[in-house]
């Protein structure tokens, strides 16, 4: 019986010791390996666009600067460093990684005292990380930057609560559940704790946890970090620090 026709394509195969595949096969395995490339780099590219954004938080790693000013703990440490014009600019205070700056300024609380340390900053909320051993105390007046609080009334606001210092630009994103298990080592450790609350636009606006007694609340909101949550308290203004006054039992998860 006499053999039947074959497309010579269906007989070509490839022999792993030869240089070359057979061309019509090379081809469609070129094509092949093409597709799949440009199926992985698009698929990709949908993931990334549909992520949020790691924001712009700045974390001055490697630069340390000189700073002088008054230390305040009511009920965070912060160092209110007095403008030319008048009035002061208040930056929060941290130590070197998941550490509070309360064991390095409880000796010169009220103070003018001179202090180096590295930036992190957003949205004009700054905190600076001190290198210890570096805090001094500065002879003579000290400066008149204590403010009065102004009470802003009842407000009820709804956010998520994130560690300062990461947020502020030190770990990328500072925020949501990637970040909870940092974010609550950080709070742990005595970094200050922020309600985080946008607007429908997505501007953010900050205020710092405090408790009805103007007590620190760190170890009351480990639970609720990173969690949708509602707040209803008493809003009041610490020159350009804003602070929520609240009982935790009063703090609703959503």
């Amino acid at each position: 019986m006499a053999a039947e026709p074959h497309d010579p394509v269906d007989g070509e195969f490839y022999v792993g010791y030869m240089p070359e595949a057979p061309p019509r096969l090379a081809r469609r395995t070129r094509g092949l390996v093409l597709a799949l490339a440009a199926f992985v780099l698009a698929f990709g590219a949908l993931l990334v666009s549909g992520q949020a954004g790691f924001g712009y938080g700045v974390f001055e790693y490697g630069t340390e600067r000189e700073f002088e000013g008054v230390i305040e703990a009511a009920p965070y440490p912060v160092l209110a460093i007095a403008r030319p014009g008048g009035g002061a600019s208040r930056y929060l205070l941290s130590s070197f990684g998941k550490h509070g700056a309360m064991p390095l300024v409880s000796d010169v609380v009220g103070r003018r005292v001179q202090l180096r340390g590295t930036l992190a900053y957003r949205d004009g909320l700054t905190m600076i990380e001190v290198v210890e051993g570096s805090v001094k105390p500065v002879e003579g007046l000290t400066l008149p930057v204590e403010p009065a609080a102004r009470d802003l009334g009842e407000v009820t606001l709804i956010g998520e609560i994130v560690d300062s210092k990461c947020y502020l630009g030190v770990m990328k994103p500072g925020n949501t559940k990637a970040h909870r298990d940092c974010a609550v080592r950080c709070i742990s450790g005595g970094i200050p704790p922020v309600l985080l609350v946008r607007d429908s636009a997505g501007n953010a606006s900050y205020y710092l946890l405090v408790g009805e007694n103007g007590e620190s609340l760190n170890d009351a909101v480990l639970d609720l970090v990173a969690e949708p949550i509602e707040i209803r308290g008493q809003l009041r203004r610490y020159g350009d620090l804003q602070s929520l006054h609240a009982a935790p039992a009063t703090f609703r998860r959503l």
